[in-house]
Formats: C-alpha cells, sequence, structure tokens
C-alpha cells in the first residue's frame, strides 16, 4: 500500500470535490465539513461516475440513476445500486491530503 499526495488541505474547502487518478485508480475526493473521504468514482449500479453527483450531508447521489452512497463506509443507502462502493483510507500529513492505493506502478 502507497499514500499517495492528492490535495493541499487548503485546496478543497467544505462541500468541495476533485477527481484524479492514480495508477488504474480514478477516485473522487470529497471534503464534508471538513472531514475527507476518498472512494471510487463509479456507481456500482451502472458504472457512471459519481462526483459530479449531488452530496447530501455525507451522501453522494449518483446524476444518472439517483442511487446514493454513505461516503463514510462507501455503503449503499438508496437503491438502485446493492453493491458498495470502494473506498480508500485519507490521512492528512504535512498540510496534503493522502489517500491510500494498493500500487502507483
Amino acid at each position: 500500500m502507497v499514500w499517495v499526495d492528492v490535495a493541499a488541505i487548503d485546496e478543497l474547502a467544505p462541500g468541495d470535490r476533485i477527481v484524479f487518478e492514480v495508477a488504474h485508480h480514478v477516485i473522487a475526493l470529497f471534503n464534508v465539513d471538513g472531514n475527507h473521504y476518498a472512494v471510487a468514482d463509479v456507481c456500482t449500479h451502472d458504472d457512471g461516475p459519481l462526483a459530479d453527483g449531488r452530496l447530501l450531508g455525507c451522501e453522494i447521489e449518483c446524476p444518472r440513476h439517483y442511487a446514493r452512497f454513505d461516503l463514510r463506509d462507501g455503503s449503499v443507502t438508496v437503491p438502485p445500486a446493492v453493491r458498495p462502493l470502494k473506498i480508500y483510507p485519507v490521512r492528512i500529513m504535512e498540510g496534503n491530503v493522502q489517500v491510500e492505493v494498493d500500487d502507483v506502478d
């Protein structure tokens, strides 16, 4: 596992999100009231991107079919999705938001 710098802590205001790619991982990083959450930017219902969806507290709503996921643990909160999102550990180190991925090759 590798920790990767993805943003400076002051780049992402509460309510903001960014999408980035590390190797084969396309990840959406969210700031929810000062807490950072990273999930795979793909709806488990139809493989569409999630980051363009509405942020509702700690939930992201898929813009295609309105499935919702809890950003804290990836769980489905509203169908039609039934499989949880992949989540990535996040930490703050020396003013940077870091995400842990399994590889960077």
